[in-house]
């Protein structure tokens, strides 16, 4: 053990970067806890976020007949396989719609090493779903076919070539490539990981991929809430509040083109690159007989069923040495929950010298200092928070929130060396702008009855450190926010180093808009970590 630490200190000194302002050192959260600093808002920064248009090039369907489009790939629980999804076909919206038949276009992936002979075949499953409203005046929605492949018995850290859908009547799609994860090990990583939520289709969306495709990321986490399609009706008219334009609706409409718009704009990047995407409250789409989450749980393929899950709402999966936890925020989480039954049998499989790194994503933050959803996910806490603390859980990742925070390493609202740091990056850039108003400020703190989560429900904001709902200056716990649209990249260095880069899309590419390393706590300053590794 004192090898491995020797190791990421020798690591951690050759660390230096150069900076504007000369040779520094990039602080590690040894240095912490850090004085809670706020970034005053840049003058420079357009918040202003518009949706791409519907005649943007970048969102149109440039395919014929049923050949593939919106391809994208996504992980399985471990590097020898991967997913492959497309949809073929079009959509239809209107009153007299007529689903396709997903048994007419078969799902066949033709893979291997070579860029010019794909020798090796997969075939897999296609399905279709609707978005239906029982309500005169309102437009039903049905998707194109959405195909699911996946692919077995790959080799670790190659690079693949394939093309995607039906051989038999000649629709398939160009050639693609992609690489698989690293072999789990304490001794290898991906070497970066793209993080961002809350991304939306607008013109700082955009931005924001570009930016993220240049740090050349060879996974992507999606935090939720991608397309924000449910702040339109059914006949396309959008808006930057749905409460705020569509007060009388029968029911929150929402706009599924959107959809395929999104996933035509991404192929860009997720027909290379995995995503790994978990739900958010813009994904609820409630329709007929209050049936919600069907376009999310369509579209994408979740490792679900592999990682021992009954739902696409909470899964797991490992990349090289990283283990990540993709948890439910919309779906029950209390200790008698199916989600917190699994995470205890998940966690129970987990050993750290396989994958020392023990990651958390979800959507809604629990450590927030904005007015924005301000303690809005305080159930969640209140359920889950001990066991991830007990498991040693390094880094939780979540959205919601339209601005950046990263926290000191904390537990129960409290400065805890062993406790995890939590960061938000719900900065991806969708249309309902920006969250710049603080809780702590004066005049800013909610009434604590308008916190909890409408879709959840329930109110536990009971006790605080500070005898408060609110505190009066910036917690201690908040190390660093700021108001700006950005993405953040994860770079695990070893098995007690790993940096953490924020960009901000108003910076240059390759310039840091906050960073540091993250090095977990040697065992014997969190004892729990020791037991739960000899377990």
């Amino acid at each position: 053990m004192l090898f491995k630490i020797f190791i990421g200190w020798f690591f951690y000194f050759l660390c230096c970067v150069v900076k504007g302002d000369g040779v520094g050192v990039i602080p590690t959260t040894l240095d912490g806890p850090f004085t809670p600093v706020t970034v005053p808002l840049d003058d420079s920064f357009r918040g202003n976020a518009v949706d791409l248009p519907p005649h943007d090039p970048r969102v149109q369907r440039t395919v014929k007949g049923f050949e593939p489009e919106q391809i994208s790939i996504s992980l399985s629980t471990n590097y020898h396989s991967i997913w492959v999804s497309w949809i073929t076909g079009e959509y239809q919206i209107g009153d007299n719609i007529k689903p396709l038949n997903p048994q007419s276009v078969a799902s066949v992936v033709e893979y291997g090493e070579v860029k010019e002979k794909q020798s090796q075949k997969a075939e897999g499953y296609s399905l279709i779903y609707n978005q239906l409203y029982p309500f005169k005046g309102l437009q039903n929605y049905t998707s194109g076919i959405i195909h699911h492949v996946q692919l077995t018995g790959l080799c670790p850290d190659t690079v693949y070539y394939y093309r995607c859908g039906d051989p038999s009547i000649g629709a398939m799609s160009d050639v693609f490539r992609f690489k698989t994860m690293p072999v789990s090990s304490p001794k290898s990583y991906p070497k970066a990981i793209g993080i961002v939520g809350d991304l939306g289709l607008t013109y700082n969306s955009t931005s924001t991929v570009s930016h993220l495709m240049k740090n050349n990321p060879d996974l992507m986490l999606l935090v939720g809430d991608a397309t924000y399609a449910n702040l339109y009706l059914t006949d396309g008219t959008g808006s930057d509040c749905y409460s705020c334009s569509f007060a009388n609706t029968p029911i929150h409409e929402t706009y599924q083109p959107r959809w395929d718009y999104w996933g035509r704009y991404m192929q860009r990047l997720t027909s290379k690159v995995p995503i790994m995407a978990i739900e958010g409250n813009h994904e609820i789409e409630e329709q007929v007989n209050g049936t919600t989450f069907e376009s999310y749980s369509a579209r994408f393929a979740f490792p679900s069923k592999e990682s021992g899950s009954k739902s696409t709402m909470y899964y797991s999966f490992n990349a090289g040495g990283i283990h990540f936890l993709m948890l439910g925020g919309y779906i029950a989480y209390d200790k008698s929950s199916d989600q917190y039954k699994w995470l205890q049998r998940d966690l129970a499989k987990v050993d750290r010298r396989v994958t020392p790194w023990l990651v958390g994503v979800w959507h809604p933050p629990w450590y927030n200092t904005y007015v924005s959803h301000y303690k809005e996910a305080e159930c969640m806490r209140v359920a889950m928070e001990e066991l991830l603390y007990n498991a040693g859980v390094d880094i939780i990742f979540n959205g919601h929130v339209h601005a950046y925070e990263r926290s000191n390493r904390v537990y129960n609202y409290t400065l805890d060396p062993c406790g995890p740091v939590h960061i938000t990056v719900g900065d991806g850039g969708n249309r309902e702008k920006m969250a710049i108003k603080h809780a702590d400020e004066a005049g800013n703190c909610p009434e604590p009855s308008s916190t909890p989560d409408s879709f959840m429900g329930g109110f536990c904001a009971y006790n605080f450190s500070s005898g408060n709902f609110c505190w009066d200056r910036q917690p201690e716990y908040s190390a660093y926010r700021e108001s700006s649209f950005g993405h953040g990249i994860l770079e695990v260095k070893n098995e007690t180093h790993a940096l953490w880069t924020w960009h901000r899309n108003q910076d240059m590419y390759y310039e840091a808009g906050d960073q540091i390393f993250i090095v977990r706590e040697p065992p014997q300053r969190c004892h729990r970590v020791v037991m739960f590794l000899d377990q």
